[in-house]
């Protein structure tokens, strides 16, 4: 007898990356469209704890190959297979993991629940999913929303957060934090090579960079100013404190901050602006050495733009 077998039936989901950046997401989406098909999973409901947030995205390709993550790892090769019967279909389906789930031995750690809705995309999809890469990539927020009804996604304004919305989940997509280092200190050689490390856009200033530009300073950026000497850091700290960057940090010990706020008070800055410096800067408190300072900087501006989007 001849068995004719699907060829869905051939493709083991296996993962393509470890790397959770959104954008890297969409772009293997996208290539993975052009190349045969694909599907974008995206996590829509928590249900108590989970180890990622909502609107973190899986993208799985028609040959088995996912990549991004929707859990810890826990639920990433069941969303896929799902994906792939999805994709056999032609037909978007929603899918349910840890509390509440029909799934019995697919087992979340953190004891919750998830939810999460897989869309097949399709020609049309490709543009909007493009445009978002690209808008990113310009340092400009984005925005989809998905509607389970219609089966469809489009581009909309950038929400303030990821979540429900009149009957379609929509996802903000934001620029990568961009780190701006003034200073040519052994602290700002330490910083610069953790945050590249990190994933991080890096610019660095002065002799051992290029000249400042006021769009260096977004509301994606933070700056840090690694300088021993107040004057050296008085044109960058002054063009940040009329920017819009998230995070302002500057070295010194409490006694160098008081001299500073002095020089900027009679410059003519005000205290909601001079409040804007975390000084001493760090989160871990006073360090001895670059590498432990870099990484309580690191530290400091992720609690920060956590904190920014909450």
């Amino acid at each position: 007898m001849n068995l004719v077998l699907n060829t869905m039936e051939l493709n083991v989901p296996r993962r393509s990356s470890t790397s959770d950046d959104p954008l890297d997401i969409l772009q293997f989406a996208i290539a993975s469209f052009k190349n045969g098909g694909a599907t974008l999973a995206t996590l829509v409901d928590i249900r108590g704890g989970a180890a990622r947030a909502l609107g973190s995205h899986l993208a799985i390709a028609a040959d088995g190959s996912f990549f991004g993550y929707v859990s810890g790892g826990c639920v990433e090769a069941a969303v896929a297979s799902e994906a792939l019967l999805a994709m056999e279909a032609g037909q978007d389906r929603t899918v349910f993991f840890g509390d509440g789930s029909p799934f019995f031995d697919v087992v979340l750690p953190c004891g919750g629940g998830i939810t999460i809705a897989i869309h097949v995309l399709r020609d049309v999809d490709v543009e909007k999913l493009e445009a978002v890469v690209t808008a990113v990539r310009d340092r400009r927020t984005a925005g989809l929303s998905y509607s389970p009804t219609q089966e469809a996604i489009d581009r909309i304004v950038p929400p303030s957060r990821c979540g429900w919305g009149n009957g379609s989940f929509e996802t903000v997509y934001r620029p990568r934090t961009r780190v701006v280092i003034s200073g040519q200190s052994s602290e700002a050689v330490a910083l610069e090579r953790i945050a590249e490390a990190a994933g991080h856009d890096v610019v660095v200033l002065g002799a051992s960079g290029r000249d400042l530009r006021p769009s260096d300073f977004d509301q994606h950026s933070a700056v840090v100013l690694l300088h021993h000497d107040l004057d050296a850091e008085e044109s960058v700290l002054g063009m940040a404190l009329q920017s819009s960057a998230f995070y302002i940090g500057a070295l010194g010990s409490t006694h160098t901050h008081r001299s500073r706020v002095e020089r900027l008070r009679h410059a003519g800055f005000v205290n909601a602006q001079i409040d804007r410096i975390k000084a001493p800067i760090g989160i871990f408190g006073p360090t001895k050495d670059s590498t432990s300072l870099a990484l309580s900087i690191l530290a400091d501006i992720a609690a920060s733009r956590l904190a920014a989007y909450a």
